[in-house]
């Protein structure tokens, strides 16, 4: 299964990425397989799918910091493959795992990044990142006492000192709670308006949502590109919401019912889909009238698009 619809602003933007045929193998198994993408500036572009689909590797293959063993293209006008070094010079790049020094204060994490970018102000640069980080207050603060949330954000300031044009997030808000992630995305938003393109590899839906465009992923093949307010449509699910007394029983009768791609739980529903509105409509008709359901039509959303598409992946990993 695939997708191929793809994103025509409504002006010719200019692409901070260009990349085709991008394939990268690990032994005998391919984790990327023929990726190809355009990303325009000053976009937040979402990399969603399951852990293990091959997002960072692509990520970090698009950006010139791992050679893909096929296919090429640019980033920010640079060749990914001779002119790597020019490209890692403009990015920044936050880990997914907290990659600083636990036993350096914030200050001297900042510092240390600043003299690793050979920026000459580094008193001044750093000031400046902990005032607009709110880090200030914490800035004595040994950088393995922070909280999760704190982490980030100076993760954050530190991959943006150099002031980049390019922002890689790999998994940027694992383990965090959801104020902070809600501060993390502000500031995002503060860096993409500012012209700055951000990369993000998620498989959080809610973060996915905050994302101008995504990319879903799934072991290793890209399965659809497209303008994140377009998916659900260019997904063609239609979606009916059902409430009501014995769900489970609703669930196991209407499974495998010609008509229904899909059926899953969500909260106290059960939201029913397929892509064909006839046959639906027609599965649903033996519940339409019982006094204990409540049958009502439902926006099809990214989380109906995702699993959708996820049912028709195949797993590069299976022997």
């Amino acid at each position: 299964m695939s997708f191929t619809a793809q994103h025509v602003p409504g002006q010719q933007a200019e692409n901070v990425i260009d990349v085709h045929g991008l394939t990268k193998k690990f032994g005998d198994k391919t984790v990327v397989d023929d990726f190809s993408i355009k990303v325009p500036k000053g976009a937040i572009y979402g990399f969603l799918g399951p852990n293990g689909s091959g997002k960072t590797t692509t990520i970090r293959m698009m950006c010139g910091l791992l050679k893909p063993d096929s296919g090429g293209g640019t980033a920010l006008g640079f060749d990914i493959v001779t002119q790597s070094r020019e490209i890692k010079a403009r990015i920044g790049y936050m880990t997914q795992r907290f990659s600083l020094y636990e036993d350096l204060t914030v200050t001297e994490n900042l510092a240390f990044v600043a003299r690793l970018h050979e920026i000459s102000d580094v008193a001044g640069v750093v000031a400046k990142a902990l005032g607009e980080y709110e880090l200030e207050p914490r800035k004595n603060q040994l950088a393995g006492q922070l909280s999760g949330g704190w982490k980030q954000r100076m993760a954050l300031a530190a991959a943006s000192l150099h002031e980049p044009q390019l922002l890689l997030l790999d998994e940027p808000t694992a383990g965090v709670d959801p104020k902070a992630r809600r501060d993390f995305w502000e500031r995002i938003r503060g860096r993409a308006d500012a012209g700055v393109s951000v990369l993000v590899s998620t498989h959080y839906m809610d973060e996915a949502v905050q994302c101008d465009f995504i990319t879903f992923i799934a072991y290793g093949k890209k399965l659809i590109d497209a303008p994140a307010a377009e998916i659900p449509r260019a997904v063609g699910l239609v979606t009916w919401r059902i409430e009501g007394a014995h769900l489970h029983d609703v669930y196991r009768r209407l499974s495998g019912t010609p008509g229904v791609d899909q059926i899953a739980r969500f909260g106290a529903a059960l939201h029913v889909s397929g892509r064909d509105q006839a046959k639906l409509e027609q599965a649903l008709a033996p519940f339409r009238g019982q006094p204990d359901l409540e049958i009502t039509p439902a926006k099809t959303g990214l989380e109906e698009a995702f699993i959708y598409l996820m049912g028709g992946a195949e797993d590069n990993f299976r022997t």
